[in-house]
């Protein structure tokens, strides 16, 4: 009894040492925002201010919160009902009123994020991906054709980032004759915090210069909040829209579906969903995609990050867990103004650790868009053709779309008929490829793979002009060595290594 007792007593007395600690850290926190704010100029200080409750209120949580926030034991496969098959939305066909029924919808791209992955700068969404057509450019195309198409008005809204915001307006003007109105509003601008102080890292509000490392925009979960904050919600609401269509900007495959938002408006049942999250099933490529599980009762996302250190691998077995999150999200507008206003939303934080080039170790952190499934009514999720998510993250990518495995129609990317199997073929281009302009240098013009299995390129590797690849070809330059592969060669099957031997593989 009385270990016990003395270790009730121990426990009590390290949980009111936590919240002594954790009451401190936040007070600390206030200090130095306060500070920040201070340095605001007249014109700066309302969103300022918006800014940094929004990232106080995160703060608090992330001190609140222990370890991974899922409960290995109650995850739980999703019931037959709420991941539909697309098969079955379809059949259902489209009513004759599909133009009145797109008229209820906003298309919105996540434009945050910079292409300095693939070593460009400025927006991603700026990168040329198909003749000389740019994220932004397809984007474009496939709303004013969907436009023209019904006479409709469907909007597209672009949630950029302090980042991307200028460089984005700037080359907005030149569609301001096309058949689509284009608004914009910003995510939040929140301070990195010092991985050991737990402080920001900011003295004044200002993002340029040396002080571009001390902000961060707070993942594509900071849409809810700041999307209403900037009045675009409440604008679009009063003009009659009801749902946005969300994905990332840089996935090709994320059209406007109008079967999916026929089921959105006209329900089987009578009682429409809130929230549609597109799933699609997982390949050896996708293990690390985040997946819908049901927990408590409620479809929840569930990523990798939050998953036990015990359970990683089998949260990656594509038995298991046969479905990913593409990030293709329809939501209510209403239900997201009545769960804002109710500060009802809840998502996962999750702690982003970088290294600052002065070898400064800082965390931000950020939520995800699809985390918020929990907190609607009547979510669903939906499981969609592979076709609908095309990602363009690297160079190995990029390859894929410019390729003569896809044509373009109107915008849209559709897999080529001259391709015998659906399937994309498994990219990898080693480390000369990464840098757009670099990759774009080593290929005279993009090989045919309509038939290509599996590619891997490593070393200092050329392509000359019309090069077909087939089957498997592994091409691999070692230390020292180049290798150019002759304008009009076929490698079928083929291991290229070394000085350009051409093995049969």
């Amino acid at each position: 009894f009385v270990s016990d007792f003395s270790k009730a007593m121990s426990q009590a007395g390290t949980s009111q040492f936590q919240e002594v600690i954790r009451q401190e850290l936040e007070y600390s926190m206030k200090v130095e925002l306060d500070k920040i704010l201070a340095t605001a100029s007249s014109h700066e200080l309302e969103h300022t201010k918006k800014d940094l409750e929004g990232f106080k209120k995160l703060f608090h949580r992330f001190l609140q919160e222990k370890g991974p926030s899922v409960d290995w034991g109650k995850i739980q496969r999703p019931p037959e009902d709420s991941i539909q098959p697309y098969e079955k939305i379809k059949a259902r066909g489209l009513p004759d009123n599909i133009a009145s029924v797109l008229n209820k919808l906003v298309v919105v791209k996540l434009n945050g994020g910079l292409g300095t992955s693939m070593g460009c700068k400025g927006p991603k969404s700026l990168i040329g991906v198909r003749n000389e057509n740019t994220f932004l450019d397809l984007t474009v195309q496939q709303i004013e054709h969907l436009n023209k198409s019904y006479n409709t008005d469907v909007p597209l809204v672009l949630m950029n980032s302090f980042n991307t915001d200028d460089d984005t307006k700037k080359i907005l003007q030149k569609y301001s004759h096309s058949r689509v109105k284009i608004y914009t509003f910003n995510q939040s601008r929140y301070p990195r915090i010092n991985k050991e102080t737990l402080l920001p890292i900011a003295k004044d509000v200002s993002y340029s210069g040396e002080n571009t490392e001390c902000w961060y925009p707070p993942g594509h979960g900071d849409i809810y909040a700041s999307f209403y904050n900037s009045g675009l919600l409440d604008n679009l609401i009063a003009e009659g829209k009801e749902y946005i269509f969300v994905s990332n900007i840089d996935n090709l495959g994320a059209t406007v579906d109008l079967y999916i938002l026929n089921h959105l408006m006209n329900p089987p049942n009578g009682k429409r969903c809130e929230f549609v999250m597109e799933v699609t099933n997982k390949t050896r490529a996708d293990v690390k995609g985040g997946t819908l599980t049901q927990y408590e009762n409620k479809l929840r996302l569930v990523e990798i990050a939050q998953v036990p250190k015990a359970h990683v691998d089998e949260f990656k077995s594509v038995s298991k867990f046969k479905i990913f999150n593409t990030n293709n999200l329809w939501i209510a507008l209403s239900a997201i103004k009545r769960l804002q206003e109710k500060n009802a939303i809840d998502m996962e934080i999750i702690v982003n650790p970088k290294t600052l080039d002065g070898g400064l170790n800082v965390i931000q952190l950020e939520t995800a868009v699809g985390a918020a499934i929990k907190s609607f009514e009547n979510s669903l999720g939906i499981n969609v053709p592979r076709s609908r998510f095309l990602p363009v993250k690297t160079t190995s990518d990029l390859l894929l779309v410019m390729s003569n495995l896809y044509s373009l129609n109107a915008g849209s990317l559709t897999m080529s008929e001259k391709r015998e199997f659906p399937t994309v073929p498994l990219v990898k281009l080693g480390s000369s490829f990464t840098k757009v302009q670099d990759y774009l240098r080593r290929f005279e013009s993009i090989p045919d793979m309509l038939e290509l299995d599996h590619l891997t390129v490593s070393g200092d590797v050329t392509f000359g002009k019309n090069v077909s690849l087939k089957g498997t070809v592994i091409i691999i330059a070692n230390h020292g060595d180049r290798i150019d592969i002759p304008a009009g060669a076929v490698l079928e099957n083929k291991i290229v290594s070394g000085n350009l031997r051409i093995l049969d593989h």
